[in-house]
């Protein structure tokens, strides 16, 4: 078995029809994963969709209502930029208790990975950019709220800035939010982060991996968080259809580690969440994720991990 667990749900995979969105390829990293013998069926946990009061923890009630009773505006819809129905809904849901297990398995494990989720364009009261709710920013709140938790920080290495988790944690002193993405991208307008790192057309692994590193020191030095959830998009892949980063694999899997070895040798447990993705070979983002589920157990093994308020 891995050291540590994979959160699935096969209500992830929504059938978007010819979508940019490859909803398809959290049932291929599963299947990947298992074919190459990487992973167990022992090793997958399946997730629960959350109820009412979690998802308000980061989004309002009028919105958590609007998506139980599907009174959305067809503003609303359009700005959601995919079809909106129940299974949509419950869809996202699952995610938002994915990566709320996902944390809590970190907490025991050091990492745990969730297949889905990091869907950080949603904010408090309406969803975008493909993203309904929050997965990230209900996570934090629901194992602050039980006490798991006190500080966490997010790592978006997404292509696109964390403009939701950004808007709901802002003025946050318990949530440092770390964004490293494409400046001339979505979202056209970009709340502040606690850090951002802008990057232009066509950076390179050399100057995207430099840059993380050392944002990632100066984050580290200022916030000592119990928890980093990471947001490990593939969209930053140079053959990404919604991007314009040039990454590379190994420029990828550097990244990963650079995030992963950060994260636990400060005593911060580490949730995966896997984000963007839309390479013009749908294989090619199962590629880089699977490989972020790879190197998170090479780190972990590495690295090892013990909580600060055990050090």
């Amino acid at each position: 078995m891995l050291p540590f667990r994979l959160v699935y749900h096969p209500g992830y995979g929504l059938d978007l029809g010819a979508h940019v969105f490859p909803a398809q390829k959290y049932r291929l990293i599963r299947e990947r994963l298992l074919k190459e013998g990487f992973a167990e069926e022992e090793d997958f946990v399946e997730p629960a969709s959350p109820g009412d009061e979690e998802l308000q923890f980061a989004h309002s009630p009028e919105w958590i209502g609007s998506l139980k009773a599907g009174t959305l505006s067809a503003p609303d819809i359009a700005r959601l930029e995919i079809p909106f129905s129940p299974g949509t809904v419950e869809a996202f849901r699952l995610a938002a208790g994915g990566t709320t297990v996902a944390g809590r398995l970190a907490l025991q494990h050091g990492v745990a990975v969730n297949l889905g989720g990091g869907f950080l364009h949603a904010f408090r009261g309406h969803g975008e950019g493909f993203c309904v709710i929050n997965d990230v920013a209900v996570a934090i709140r629901t194992l602050q709220h039980d006490g798991s938790i006190r500080t966490a920080m997010v790592v978006n290495c997404d292509v696109h800035q964390g403009n939701g988790v950004a808007a709901i944690f802002s003025g946050d002193d318990s949530v440092f939010t770390f964004s490293i993405h494409q400046f001339n991208n979505y979202p056209r307008i970009k709340p502040r982060s606690s850090a951002d790192i802008h990057l232009r057309d066509g950076t390179d692994d050399s100057e995207y991996c430099s840059r993380l590193e050392a944002g990632l020191g100066l984050a580290f030095a200022r916030f000592h968080p119990d928890l980093v959830v990471y947001v490990a998009g593939a969209d930053p892949f140079y053959q990404d259809r919604l991007g314009g980063l040039s990454l590379t694999f190994d420029g990828l899997r550097k990244r990963d580690r650079l995030v992963l070895e950060a994260a636990l040798r400060h005593g911060a447990a580490a949730a995966v969440t896997l984000g963007g993705g839309y390479a013009i070979q749908v294989e090619d983002t199962v590629t880089v994720h699977v490989n972020t589920v790879k190197v998170a157990k090479l780190v972990l093994e590495n690295v090892g991990w013990r909580r600060r308020d055990d050090a």
